[in-house]
């Protein structure tokens, strides 16, 4: 009776497995990413024009901000994932510059969580695009 139970144990022991959603689905898609980031440069954008001189203004000022950090931190979880979980050493092949790329996009997210400049948010949105573009790369 043991073997018969070890035996059971050992076919149907949990196997763990890694992907976004760790079921693994195989489902990435950096689109996400590409609208957090053109989100974080339209929030700039409104924050630019908000003339603060009563609590409707300061509330939709305050809404902006929030907002822009939390797409820009969207930006980077959508980015970290793709690149953790759907690259492999293969797509390096294809995509050489990559870990690179990822590096400063995350870095240009960072900046648009703790500035308000046009600037850095067209920067943003540009390498979201790129890294977009890099993915459809890797699997071409």
């Amino acid at each position: 009776m043991n073997s018969i139970i070890k035996k059971l144990t050992e076919e149907f022991a949990p196997v763990t497995v890694h992907a976004h959603c760790d079921i693994p689905c195989g489902i990435y898609d950096p689109a996400g990413a590409v609208t957090a980031a053109k989100t974080v440069a339209r929030m700039v954008e409104l924050i630019g024009q908000i003339d603060v001189t009563d609590h409707a203004s300061r509330n939709k000022l305050v809404r902006c901000i929030t907002a822009k950090e939390e797409h820009a931190e969207l930006v980077k979880h959508e980015v970290q994932v793709i690149w953790s979980d759907y690259f492999k050493p293969e797509h390096l092949a294809k995509v050489p510059d990559l870990h690179d790329q990822v590096w400063k996009l995350l870095k240009l997210a960072s900046k648009n969580k703790q500035n308000v400049d046009p600037a850095a948010a067209a920067e943003l949105v540009a390498a979201t695009e790129a890294f977009a573009k890099s993915f459809a790369a890797s699997k071409a």
